[in-house]
């Protein structure tokens, strides 16, 4: 189970994850609960970059807050609390931050009690 982090201000949830790249090495990421994204998780291209993942869909189009888009699927590893996931990663220039989507609350409990301070996924 890992603990999150409530922004007040914005009223958005955050999750710390791994990012594991094709290499092995992990990159802990803070990332936004996003429960408007039905995928696991999507990062923005420049992200991308260091994780060196092997793309598997080229053009997919779906549909944002921002409207519909283009996006590149690549298989990600992410690892949270401590298990590593063979993943879908969304990936686009206008992601503005790393997100996890719903596809994560089919099989992790979320938790959210602002009152009591608590926070978890897991």
């Amino acid at each position: 189970m890992i603990e999150g982090r409530f922004e007040e201000e914005t009223n958005r949830l955050f999750f710390e994850i791994g990012l594991v790249t094709a290499s092995g090495e992990l990159f802990l990421v803070e990332a936004l609960l996003d429960t408007g994204f039905t995928g696991w998780v999507a990062v923005n291209s420049q992200d991308l970059e260091s994780l060196s993942w092997e793309m598997i869909d080229e053009k997919l189009s779906l549909t944002t807050a921002r409207g519909e888009g283009l996006f590149n699927v690549y298989a990600g590893i992410v690892q949270i609390d401590g298990a590593e996931f063979n993943i879908p990663v969304v990936v686009g220039d206008e992601i503005p931050e790393i997100l996890i989507g719903m596809e994560w609350l089919k099989t992790k409990r979320l938790v959210v009690d602002l009152a009591a301070g608590i926070l978890t996924l897991g």
